[in-house]
């Protein structure tokens, strides 16, 4: 055997050193990031056990709902309301001259209880609530003021809305439509503020939906899609391409959602939803139910105004706002924002100037909704108009150019033409 066989050259020996602690170094790198990995990802969430209330129950209303309705009674078993010992006759029975009420096994209760049952616990909330555009605006909106009570009426007109068009004729679409159409179209949402036989107004369970009552459901924007959305008043879907709302995509499933009322912050909601902006207690501003409480314009009126007393609702909205922008930001998107609110007014005006001879001509009849330019003229500021405006106001650019400005140029274009076809026929005594 050659020497060169059976001794190794140092060369040779220092170069399978370096070959094997350069193998171990990757291992041991591998080996870390393979560790790391593992503790990185997010363990599965754990099913936080339910607490059922209502167990071990004897009470007549659960022992027979639970082979009737087991659905109901297993919600409600999970109610922060069962928790507190709150019982179904306590929220459901009446006396037997109660308005509405209805003999059901040797007593009389109310099928779906009215707001004057939830006033008994939550005072504040209801009040704040018949004030509110929650309340008969709502109803107004879609059945008009004609057949509301002397009480009724007078309570409609106190509130901010009310004071501002104080006597809407009824929806004319709603007559139009019919009860057979209307029961699953404009009262889905607008009965949130149905007046009830006993003299309370309004649905607590369009919000908070029967009968677990979740803190997290109501506050999740997706309650607030059950109404806030489509052509009028896309709320929702401008919210959905909102800052604020890819935050809510993306992290929401990490919030606090069933923090106490009056104490988030934002280590609990690190962006806003529908309720952290209009209703929840956040910041310097306190909890209400009252959801026009911090807007400074009427956005929903053809030409919109500010609000009675905006400068405080102003100052409210703006102190949630504070809580993660800076003043200048706040002062500079406001600003902004009500040169918008403006430039939408002057084009709804000038809708008005374009029909303006053909109502002096008496060349457009006095039934709604019974030629195209009907259609038109109302779609311009009842669609387009509201929605640039809204979204504008919570951010959401496509609703403001595509499915707002661009749409209110399209229908002044078409009135033009309308208009002078209108008044050509006219003058050839067509």
């Amino acid at each position: 055997m050659s020497p060169t066989s059976s001794n190794q050259s140092p060369k040779l020996i220092r170069s399978t050193k370096v070959l094997v602690v350069g193998l171990v170094a990757v291992i041991v790198v591998l080996g870390l990031a393979l560790i790391m990995l593992t503790v990185g990802q997010s363990a599965p969430p754990t099913q936080t056990e339910r607490v059922d209330a209502l167990a071990d129950s004897n009470e007549e209303c659960v022992v027979c709902h639970r082979r009737t309705t087991p659905g109901i009674v297993e919600q409600y078993g999970h109610s922060s309301m069962a928790a507190a010992e709150v019982k179904c006759r306590d929220c459901h029975e009446v006396k037997s001259d109660y308005p509405g009420a209805v003999e059901h096994e040797g007593t009389y209760v109310l099928g779906s209880p009215t707001p004057a049952m939830c006033e008994k616990c939550h005072t504040a909330e209801v009040a704040q609530f018949n004030q509110s555009r929650h309340s008969l605006p709502a109803y107004v909106a879609m059945a008009g003021s004609k057949d509301l009570s002397p009480d009724l009426l007078a309570k409609y007109q106190a509130i901010p809305e009310g004071s501002f068009a104080p006597d809407k004729m009824r929806n004319a679409l709603f007559a139009i439509e019919g009860p057979d159409v209307t029961r699953f179209a404009c009262e889905s949402c607008h009965n949130v503020g149905k007046p009830h036989e006993d003299g309370s107004i309004g649905e607590c369970q369009k919000c908070h939906l029967r009968h677990e009552f979740s803190l997290e459901q109501a506050r999740k924007p997706e309650t607030c899609n059950a109404c806030h959305i489509g052509p009028d008043h896309p709320q929702w879907e401008i919210y959905q391409e909102s800052p604020h709302g890819i935050a809510y995509a993306t992290g929401g499933h990490t919030w606090h959602w069933e923090a106490d009322p009056g104490t988030l912050k934002v280590t609990d909601f690190p962006a806003p939803t529908c309720a952290i902006c209009h209703m929840s207690g956040f910041g310097a501003s306190g909890t209400t139910h009252d959801v026009g409480d911090r807007l400074t314009w009427y956005l929903f009126a053809p030409i919109s105004e500010r609000r009675p007393g905006w400068q405080d609702n102003q100052t409210r909205m703006q102190n949630v706002c504070r809580e993660c922008h800076n003043n200048e930001f706040i002062e500079t998107f406001y600003n902004e924002a009500d040169k918008l609110t403006e430039a939408i007014n002057a084009w709804v005006k000038e809708s008005d100037d374009i029909v303006a001879p053909l109502k002096e001509k008496g060349l457009m009849t006095q039934e709604p909704f019974d030629e195209p330019i009907d259609f038109t003229y109302f779609e311009l500021w009842h669609h387009w108009g509201r929605t640039a405006k809204f979204g504008a106001w919570m951010q959401g650019a496509d609703y403001v150019q595509w499915h707002g400005a661009y749409e209110i140029l399209s229908d002044l274009a078409e009135l033009r033409e309308m208009v002078k076809a209108k008044l050509h026929d006219a003058e050839a005594g067509e």
